[in-house]
């Protein structure tokens, strides 16, 4: 079994799977279970959380420190934040904010397993490219920098300052700064990338490639083109005192599992809450709050949904438009149907978004949703019947071709009924990991605004360039044409993360320098240039002391709140360097001649907020503010019904539906990840709440669809996704798996089905990669091959 990509050419694939008869890759020394599929039918969170988190944290020798961990994690009070998702803080203060991915994903940071230059001269890198990817991050953290050495085919040590003076001279060797581009994940705290984008900067370049443009690019250019904002205007109390909420391709039990929390507490008071995605997620049924003491001892679930929708893949936008076209109907009849002054006082744009709606028929509505007119009528009447609604969204709305639309859609639906700027009311996207909404607002942008540069160049005194950078798709298309030479990662897994993984893996093999910021070691490591470095950095655990004493970083959650995170750990290794101090080693490398005090500000991070400050808007009086109990949130002129749009007022979409209904012999294939995952990081081959046992190379079909094929369980496949230029990308020998999603669908696991994305199927409203939309075929597998098929 195995993956292949056509026409490009197709080095060892990480995402194939390695057993011949049909299961998963295997975890650990485990020796290998068949694999199994059954019902969860019990509530998310609760016990099963608990189990789990008890057996990763004894299987990772955490019996002190993580049970210590869990009791700072999320404390205003010198605790550190999650490093993975972006819920926010409870704002009662819990002793116990967490959830079991945030300690899986702290367990797995503090692990006593090291990685150390032993490790790396017993293995060369062609012979851990053949191991999973759980066994490569399982090993342990990275202890010290590492050069590639491509005579021994290992890596070796290297000093720190030899380090920072090789990425220094190959970036001052460079005809154009363009010809690098800087990369950053969400695990970056908001001092290191307010100093990573200014390295950038003074080098003259804005090629600021990030997770976002992956992940929630539509939503920042949807929301900033209706409202004048590219983020959210709701925070947590907005949640508590909403009337209904409506929750939009975002599987909370597994990616943002603290948001169970707020939907139980909602339930309880009486909110409605309607949840739409094409799977049932174990979060939209019921839960039991772990750190509800009573309800655990009592076993006492409850209910988290009161309507859940199953819109077929990419029918978001056509059910919103349906429950809009409702209400404009209801309006002849109903007064309170629409809030008719808001619109007219706020909004621009209403009598073509009327007429749009007006020109779509219910049986296109029907067809293109895959959800019936009753259903629809049904979540219309909620939304119709509460004073004041949410609508939160994630990933399984922005990864499609029509992303920026779909969210436009639900800006034009919260308009409707002036749920903008009032309590209780509002957009509120989900952002999937711990400060990507802070990178960006200080300053990880390709695009970056005037207004921005204009404060950069004042206040740093350095000539910004103005033109747009590379975001990640023109840099992986870049790298290939031989256009960038020096990659830098900070934090992430990009060899994994992006999308059509062979295309990615050529990218970067042709640069003449890699470098990756990592505290664990991963597939990026194996995929270099012809020169690499490995720099490990401290986790988010632990302590950072610099010569002004021991720091903090701060970091946004999905709601605009700032706080400070302080490390509570001894690092793991006394050669590790914290990111702020790892980015101002290059920059003094590579720009030996810069007046910004790189060192100066590494030894105080007050003094990176002081000037932050001076440049970011909203930051003003950074320094005390962070420190307020909870923080601070980030002005939001929106909120306050201030649109900072052409028109001076929110912005009506009268955008067309898409045609997403799938051609005859085809379905449409989102990815996804299992429960037991974190991103890139892989905790076991199980996906509890899917009910799936020792089985990630999978695909989810609907049963009827199975039956179409002549399919029955576990079924051996051959999953092929025909790109809009015509190649193909398959993988074969996925087993499949019948389940409860609508006709014309199909799912499956990331990273593993990145494959399937080619570099061209990104969308053209946001250049987002459409992984929650391809489409491909699903056939018997063909007889069993051991080399690589060719492409159809």
């Amino acid at each position: 079994m195995h993956s292949s990509e056509d026409p490009r050419p197709a080095p060892a694939d990480p995402a194939a799977p390695t057993a011949p008869d049909g299961v998963g890759p295997s975890v650990g020394d485990a020796p290998r279970q068949p694999p199994a599929v059954e019902p969860y039918r019990h509530p998310a969170a609760g016990w099963g959380a608990a189990k789990s988190v008890t057996k990763f944290l004894v299987r990772e020798g955490e019996y002190l420190d993580g049970p210590r961990a869990i009791m700072r994690m999320n404390h205003e009070d010198g605790g550190f934040d999650c490093p993975g998702c972006a819920w926010p803080d409870d704002l009662k203060g819990l002793k116990l904010d967490l959830c079991e991915n945030g300690i899986k994903h702290v367990g797995w940071e503090m692990t006593r397993k090291r990685v150390d230059r032993a490790f790396f001269a017993a293995h060369t890198v062609t012979e851990l490219s053949e191991w999973s990817d759980f066994a490569l991050e399982d090993q342990g953290r990275l202890t010290q920098p590492m050069v590639y050495d491509p005579e021994t085919d290992r890596y070796r040590p290297i000093a720190w300052r030899d380090a920072f003076e090789l990425v220094g001279r190959t970036l001052r060797e460079l005809d154009d700064p363009n010809r690098a581009a800087f990369y950053t994940s969400g695990r970056l705290g908001n001092e290191a990338t307010f100093l990573y984008q200014l390295m950038a900067r003074e080098l003259g370049t804005n090629n600021l490639p990030d997770c976002s443009n992956m992940c929630h690019e539509a939503s920042g250019r949807a929301m900033q083109a209706a409202l004048g904002t590219g983020k959210g205007t709701v925070d947590l109390k907005d949640w508590e005192a909403a009337d209904a909420l409506f929750i939009l391709g975002v599987n909370a039990a597994s990616n943002a599992p603290r948001m169970l929390t707020a939907l139980a507490a909602a339930y309880e008071r009486g909110a409605r809450i309607v949840h739409v995605n094409p799977l049932v997620e174990a979060a939209a049924r019921r839960t039991i709050i772990p750190h509800d003491f009573v309800d655990m001892a009592l076993n006492k679930s409850t209910r988290t949904s009161t309507l859940n929708v199953q819109p077929r893949i990419g029918g978001d936008m056509a059910l919103l438009r349906g429950m809009a076209k409702a209400l404009l109907e209801q309006s002849a009849h109903d007064p309170k149907a629409l809030d008719r002054r808001f619109v007219e006082r706020h909004t621009s744009g209403f009598a073509e978004y009327r007429a749009v709606c007006e020109a779509t028929s219910w049986a296109e509505i029907e067809r293109q949703s895959g959800v019936s007119r009753a259903q629809i009528l049904a979540a219309a009447r909620i939304y119709r019947d509460a004073d004041r609604s949410i609508v939160s969204w994630c990933l399984g709305v922005t990864q499609h071709e029509h992303g920026v639309d779909t969210v436009r859609e639900i800006v034009n639906l919260l308009l409707l009924r002036g749920n903008l700027g009032r309590e209780g009311a509002g957009p509120s996207p989900v952002r999937g990991h711990s400060n990507v909404q802070g990178n960006r607002t200080c300053g990880i942008d390709h695009r970056p605004g005037r207004e921005f540069l204009d404060r950069l160049r004042e206040v740093c005194r350095i000539d910004p360039p103005t033109g747009h950078g590379k975001d990640t798709v023109a840099t992986i298309e870049a790298m290939n044409r031989g256009e960038i030479e020096v990659f830098v990662g900070m934090g992430g897994n990009f060899a994994l993360a992006a999308p059509d993984t062979a295309y990615t893996h050529a990218g970067l093999r042709t640069c003449a320098l890699t470098v990756h910021v990592s505290t664990k070691l991963n597939r990026s490591h194996l995929v270099h240039g012809r020169q690499a470095l490995i720099l490990p950095c401290l986790g988010r655990t632990e302590k950072d002391r610099q010569r002004g004493g021991e720091q903090s970083s701060s970091v946004e959650d999905s709601m605009s709140m700032v706080h400070l995170s302080r490390g509570m750990k001894r690092p793991a290794s006394p050669l590790l360097l914290s990111e702020p101090a790892i980015v101002a080693g290059i920059a003094r490398a590579a720009l030996p001649d810069s007046a910004t005090p790189w060192e100066w500000y590494v030894e105080d991070y007050d003094r990176i907020r002081d000037t932050m400050a001076e440049v970011l808007d909203g930051f003003e009086d950074f320094n005390r503010r962070v420190r307020l109990p909870l923080g601070f949130r980030i002005k939001q002129p929106a909120r306050e019904l201030v649109f900072l749009t052409p028109s001076g007022k929110a912005e009506f979409s009268a955008a067309p539906l898409p045609d997403v209904v799938p051609a005859p012999g085809t379905l449409a294939l989102g990815t996804m990840r299992s429960h037991d995952q974190w991103n890139t990081t892989i905790y076991s081959d199980d996906d509890r709440y899917r009910g799936v046992k020792n089985l990630r190379t999978l695909v989810f079909m609907n049963p009827d669809d199975m039956r179409e094929r002549g399919l029955t369980e576990f079924d051996p496949v051959d999953v092929t996704a025909t790109a809009r230029d015509g190649s193909t990308r398959s993988l074969h020998g996925y087993l499949a798996v019948p389940y409860d999603i609508p006709r014309g669908c199909a799912a499956g696991y990331m990273p593993e089905m990145n494959v399937l994305c080619a570099i061209g199927d990104h969308s053209t409203q946001s250049d987002q990669p459409i992984m929650k939309h391809l489409k491909v075929t699903v056939t018997a597998a063909a007889a069993r091959r051991k080399e690589p098929a060719a492409a159809g």
